[in-house]
């Protein structure tokens, strides 16, 4: 007996052992190897110990001041937009008379699949000043000459929001529709019968019982905001005036667009790991389970 289950645990062991090699060589040495790097300072291959250096570099730090600003922006006012957003489209997708379910449903994920490069061309050309978006306005005559969204720091970022809002909600509204085909009928048969109206039964049966699932897709939701990049780039290039650059593009920047400092970017990015753990431990906390 001892001998069969010394084989079978040898034999899991077999399967296990690579993908755990790799996992360490290129998920948790990197990350060893830059947050050595963050004490250090230089270019190439020199580099010198600094110690805590770029880390007090970081609060007169101009440059990550406004990067932070940005992005904590992006993350107040886009994430609870699109979580309540896919929320409500779950909701109503949900709905047993609605028709043409399979159709509403693939349209809404679609953007999810779409490539990130050419949605963000996309954004950008439909608000460009010679866009489809400003000729339609001007056709209706709601605005008399083109407005230059992208040039502007407020609209700028509004077109960042949205783009992330029309890429992502789907993304949320998927998980919110599988936790609610999982919530017996019966419960909403009862609350009927007591004369709850469909808004009083979304707030009190259907919102309380996705509770986990809320607190899920804010933690995710939050983790990919403070890490935004591709529409940023792609888009508004961090323009007008740096009004738009994210985090994640000032440590790209920080590495290859200006002088190359390599133990300061990897200092910016341990920032947006504290800034990641102490959203999703202050998450947890306001939302998890009361004991």
């Amino acid at each position: 007996m001892s001998s069969k289950w010394n084989k079978s645990n040898l034999m899991g062991w077999q399967f296990v052992i690579l993908p755990s090699a790799l996992i360490l060589l290129f998920s948790f040495y990197p990350m060893i190897q830059s947050l050595l790097l963050s004490f250090q300072s230089g270019k190439g291959n020199v580099y010198n110990y600094v110690g805590l250096g770029n880390y007090g570099r970081l609060f007169s730090d101009p440059m990550f001041r406004q990067a932070v600003l940005n992005t904590l922006l992006y993350l107040i006012v886009q994430v609870p937009i699109m979580l309540m957003l896919g929320l409500v489209i779950a909701y109503f997708l949900n709905m047993p008379s609605l028709k043409f379910k399979g159709f509403y449903r693939t349209a809404i994920f679609l953007p999810c699949v779409t490539s990130l490069v050419s949605y963000a061309v996309l954004f950008k050309s439909i608000f460009a000043v010679d866009g489809i978006l400003n000729r339609m306005l001007m056709s209706i005559h709601l605005i008399h000459e083109p407005v230059a969204w992208l040039m502007d720091p407020v609209w700028a970022r509004v077109v960042i929001i949205a783009a992330i809002t029309w890429r992502w909600t789907g993304y949320n509204m998927i998980f919110y529709l599988s936790a609610m085909q999982n919530i017996d009928p019966s419960v909403y048969e009862a609350a009927s019968i007591d004369g709850a109206s469909k808004t009083r039964q979304f707030f009190s049966i259907t919102v309380p019982m996705l509770k986990p699932i809320i607190l899920f897709t804010a933690i995710i939701s939050t983790n990919g905001t403070l890490q935004l990049f591709d529409e940023v780039v792609n888009i508004t290039n961090g323009g007008p005036g740096n009004s738009t650059m994210t985090i994640s593009q000032y440590i790209y920047n920080l590495s290859f667009v200006y002088t190359p400092n390599f133990g300061y970017a990897a200092t910016v990015s341990y920032a947006i790991v504290i800034m990641v753990a102490v959203l999703a431990f202050l998450q947890l906390k306001v939302g998890g389970e009361k004991k």
